[in-house]
């Protein structure tokens, strides 16, 4: 039986555009800087019809202190504490052209997806998703759906930056393999084109005019690993071997605790004390006098009236020592084995490192960044405040140290070698406690490579210029246009992180009527906004090495890596202009 309801909402979105709305209509639905910068990327991109009309469901109280997209101007906000039919109605869903779901909780997502079904069956819908079991079953429900990991996005940036390496980009398109390297790592050759120039880290410039001056380029694989991997290998080489000797100190220091430690001391020092006037009140050598002392003062001695007053007096004090060595070696015993235990599980106790990476938070990115660099063969150390945190298991499960307990304090980076690593990856979602992280490890090594995750790129250059931290990434930032594209059901092949700027390789239509139908190839390149890559003719092969002054039809094909007001700007000039609607008047012309 058919919904009224539903039928109502969908005739009234129809009645919406037949009233004179054509404008395309997406839904986001998430309360975090990824659905921020999501509504960012839709409204900054025209459609033939205008500006795209977007609607953010979020929650009726803020979750966090970052942005998550209420308060852009000319978005429509439906309050709603739960994503169910009811407040995807009241979004407007039934007619929209998308729906984003962006919240971290994959089975929400599920959830919220089946209800929006309801709703509006013939749905564009990008999901974000971390579980790859649940985006598989998710898929099979939705075949025609984009389900999306931003940690899987942005991961290989941080990794690359802990590195020292641009992130590990590949993509196949057209039969050629291609990743983006530095000038110096490939052959001529090899070098498809520029992308950036990244000499000056205070003037990142991406796709310049003059291709030949960019040091970060895309190449065509040839065999050789990417720079991350390579590094990765230098560093695994490179690596110190643990010193046993260091390593059991560090254990027996950690066993017993201090008022413990200074009582075994005393008393043994009491000991060896009594042992030297032991060995001359009996006229024996000092090994004599130490076997003596230390089985009268483990197990005692018969006594013998025949023994002079010292040595009786000796026996006696010896014995009494004894009594008290023994509950004081059980007590050190257990404290230890409790202790140990108990630094064990928080991760207290480890060997003193060196050139390792120390990852902190072990959320949805942390936990991909840890996984990437092990499988590279890297030592890592994690911490997180969480023992249960989404990383945990699998920190455990690929033998990575956990350390629980705040990365803010110095304690707690001592304890995982911050000193002495090659490079500390702060990853948490909060960029207070990450710039503590940060900051406390610079003190510990002002050398340190800080990686550090911040929202703000304001915040973030003026944190570079305060304290000399110029490594920071956004994970929103680098995947939200990923995410923008597959609403828009764009082909974006690859989304390439160069520093904080994100570029799109996209594959681009040409439609009869557009202002680049019948302009030549070199009419597409824009210097520091869009660069060709290769050109497709309807029902040829591509050319990765075109005449710019060749002739774009209709039908043809564009390969281009953009940002993403360039991209926005090319999706304009092939797309043809709507006709008017009947009945439009003609502006008159001006008399001459």
């Amino acid at each position: 039986m058919a919904d009224p309801l539903r039928d109502r909402a969908r005739r009234a979105g129809w009645r919406l555009r037949m009233n004179g709305e054509v404008r395309p209509h997406y839904v986001v639905c998430g309360s975090d800087p990824l659905a921020y910068w999501v509504v960012r990327s839709l409204l900054a991109t025209d459609s033939p019809t205008g500006q795209i009309r977007v609607t953010l469901i979020v929650p009726e109280r803020r979750r966090s202190e970052g942005p998550d997209g209420r308060d852009i101007e000319g978005v429509q906000v439906v309050l709603a504490d739960r994503l169910d039919e009811a407040a995807f109605r009241r979004a407007g869903l039934a007619g929209a052209d998308g729906l984003a779901l962006l919240h971290q909780d994959d089975v929400g997502n599920m959830h919220a997806a089946l209800c929006a079904r309801e709703v509006e069956p013939r749905l564009r819908l990008v999901v974000r998703m971390f579980n790859t079991s649940l985006a598989n079953g998710l898929r099979q429900l939705f075949p025609d759906s984009a389900l999306l990991s931003d940690a899987s996005m942005a991961a290989p940036a941080f990794v690359a930056a802990a590195l020292g390496e641009l992130a590990p980009t590949h993509f196949r398109h057209a039969g050629r393999t291609l990743y983006v390297a530095r000038r110096a790592d490939v052959r001529p050759q090899d070098v498809l084109t520029g992308l950036a120039v990244t000499t000056d880290p205070e003037l990142i410039r991406v796709l310049p005019a003059d291709e030949a001056a960019a040091d970060v380029v895309l190449a065509e694989a040839t065999g050789q690993p990417a720079g991350a991997e390579l590094a990765a290998r230098r560093l695994v080489r490179a690596r110190r071997r643990r010193q046993p000797a260091v390593v059991l100190l560090r254990a027996v220091r950690s066993f017993a605790t201090r008022k413990i430690g200074v009582a075994v001391l005393v008393l043994l020092a009491m000991i060896a004390v009594l042992g030297w006037l032991n060995s001359g009140a009996a006229h024996v050598n000092w090994s004599d006098a130490l076997y003596l002392t230390l089985v009268t003062s483990l197990s005692g001695q018969d006594p013998d009236l025949g023994k002079s007053v010292a040595a009786q007096i000796m026996q006696v004090v010896l014995t009494l020592a004894g009594l008290a060595l023994i509950p004081l070696i059980t007590a050190a015993v257990v404290d230890g084995i409790v202790n140990a235990r108990l630094a064990l599980h928080n991760g207290r106790i480890q060997p003193d490192r060196t050139g390792h990476v120390v990852v902190v938070g072990l959320g949805n990115i942390g936990t991909r960044v840890m996984a990437q660099l092990h499988d590279f063969g890297v030592e890592v150390v994690a911490i997180d405040r969480n023992p249960d945190a989404r990383g945990a298991a699998l920190a455990h499960r690929l033998g990575v140290p956990l350390i629980v307990g705040d990365a803010g304090e110095e304690e707690t980076l001592r304890a995982a070698s911050v000193a002495t690593c090659q490079a500390l990856v702060v990853v948490s979602t909060d960029d207070g406690a990450n710039l503590r992280a940060a900051l406390n490890a610079r003190s510990l090594d002002p050398d340190l490579r800080v990686v550090l995750r911040l929202f703000d790129g304001d915040f973030a250059e003026r944190i570079q210029q305060a304290f000399g931290i110029g490594i920071s990434r956004s994970v929103s930032y680098l995947a939200a246009p990923a995410f923008a594209a597959a609403l828009l059901d764009r082909a974006v092949i690859a989304t390439i992180p160069v520093d904080r700027h994100a570029l799109l390789v996209t594959d681009v239509p040409v439609m009869a009527g557009s202002s680049l139908d019948g302009r030549p190839l070199a009419a597409v390149a824009r210097p520091g906004e869009v660069r060709l890559l290769a050109y497709t003719r309807a029902g040829q092969r591509t050319e990765w090495s075109a005449d710019p002054r060749m002739v774009i039809n209709a039908g043809d094909r564009l390969t281009v890596v953009a940002r993403r007001a360039g991209l926005s700007a090319l999706l304009r000039e092939t797309t043809p202009l709507p006709p008017e609607p009947q009945g439009t008047p003609v502006p008159r012309q001006p008399e001459e």
